[in-house]
């Protein structure tokens, strides 16, 4: 097993890589069609389903700075992964365990600590780009990401529906044994006198306007998705009549989408097509179709408008993502990687939670449209926040490595 590479070394077994990044959040989102569903069947209020979803987003943000700092500080990324996929299998197989609200809800902050270290993925990945491929290799990445999310998510509603709730956090636990293994296998990469970073290198990185400002619309985005389809769409469905497969298939619909979207947008429309624009148009889509959930009456009616929503968000997060490190010195990359994906742990938190609440306060249609509204504000916003860009030189100097 080769352990780790300098930066002469080309061969960087990215397809393994994918795999292992698919078969991470396979077992990360087998439970994502029904959770919310589960607890409340167990006994939960919306209030409480909220936070015990909300929790995976809260443990996300108070982790991720410092798995980017010490990430940084000891420049080891592989180790970091192979305990999330540890992470993911208890925190799958840990619900097998017990119907006790509280320890699912703790079983949630572990397989946010899981999801913590999605930070390390998404830096080791980009490290065996040149810099100005960044938002390229955030595309790649971003696809394998969705399409293990799509999988887990149709695979746990299928499994729920033929064999009851608890089977589709056993298939999660499962697939997360094959990604460990994987796992084991990537190649670590390091650059030959590559500085550790200092405590005066994590308050520059905290106080970059570029970073703290797609941190913010970040924030908004994931709002937005969690409070929809990763938090209540599906218990809009129920009403609709839908089964769990029907619940996974809706997810699936919405996830599928975001992963071609991913691809397409990092990939082809970020070299013809602004930065900015592309996160524009994938806010006002979101928004806008967020905003139709409570006027469809139909479950296929409301699996065509999160459909288009799904598009949305795939044009939006690999573009994002990249903007947040792309700038940033290679000691530095995991630092700002942290510190973006904390704060937007914020909105994965905050749009579950403002659901749930507005489930006992108000009514799902009404949050429903009070996020899509959001949605379509922070299209604006971006316009406003995000200086303009020139396009990346196809010519731009940088290594190229074997994929």
């Amino acid at each position: 097993m080769q352990a780790q590479v300098s930066a002469g070394n080309v061969h960087y077994r990215i397809p393994l890589f994918c795999f292992v990044t698919m078969l991470f959040w396979f077992s990360m989102y087998t439970c994502v069609p029904i959770l919310t569903a589960y607890v409340m069947d167990l006994g939960a209020s919306s209030k409480m389903a909220g936070l015990i979803v909300g929790m995976y987003g809260l443990s996300q943000m108070l982790l991720r700075i410092p798995v980017g700092v010490v990430s940084d500080r000891i420049h080891k990324r592989k180790m970091f992964i192979i305990l999330g996929m540890v992470f993911s299998i208890f925190a799958g197989a840990g619900i097998l365990l017990t119907q006790h609200l509280t320890w699912i809800l703790l079983l949630r902050v572990l397989a946010g600590a899981a999801a913590a270290t999605w930070v390390d993925f998404t830096i080791l990945f980009a490290s065996y780009y040149p810099r100005h491929e960044t938002t390229q290799a955030m595309g790649t990445i971003s696809f394998y990401n969705n399409i293990g999310q799509m999988l887990g998510i149709l695979s746990g509603g299928w499994m729920a529906d033929l064999y009851g709730w608890e089977s589709a956090f056993l298939i999660g636990a499962v697939v997360g044994v094959l990604g460990m293994a994987g796992s084991l296998w990537i190649v670590e990469k390091y650059e030959e006198g590559q500085q550790k970073i200092t405590l005066q290198g994590v308050r520059e990185v905290a106080g970059d306007r570029t970073l703290l400002t797609v941190s913010f619309l970040s924030i908004l985005f994931q709002v937005l998705t969690f409070a929809t389809v990763f938090g209540f769409t599906p218990v809009f469905a129920g009403s609709l009549g839908a089964s769990k497969f029907d619940m996974g298939l809706l997810t699936f619909c919405s996830t599928f989408p975001t992963a071609l979207a991913a691809w397409f947008g990092g990939r082809y429309m970020s070299r013809w097509m602004p930065e900015r624009s592309i996160i524009i148009l994938g806010f006002i889509l979101s928004g806008l179709f967020t905003i139709a959930i409570p006027f469809t009456h139909t479950l296929w009616l409301l699996i065509a408008t999160q459909t288009v929503a799904g598009f949305g968000r795939g044009f939006t997060s690999p573009v994002l993502m990249s903007l947040s490190i792309k700038h940033m010195e290679p000691g530095k990359r995991a630092t700002a990687m942290g510190f973006y994906q904390a704060i937007y742990g914020l909105g994965m938190f905050a749009g579950p939670l403002f659901m749930g609440l507005a489930g006992d306060f108000l009514t799902l249609e009404e949050g429903f449209v009070m996020v899509g509204a959001l949605g379509c504000i922070t299209a604006a916003l971006a316009f406003l926040l995000l200086r303009k860009r020139p396009l990346p030189s196809p010519g731009a100097s940088g290594q190229t490595v074997s994929r």
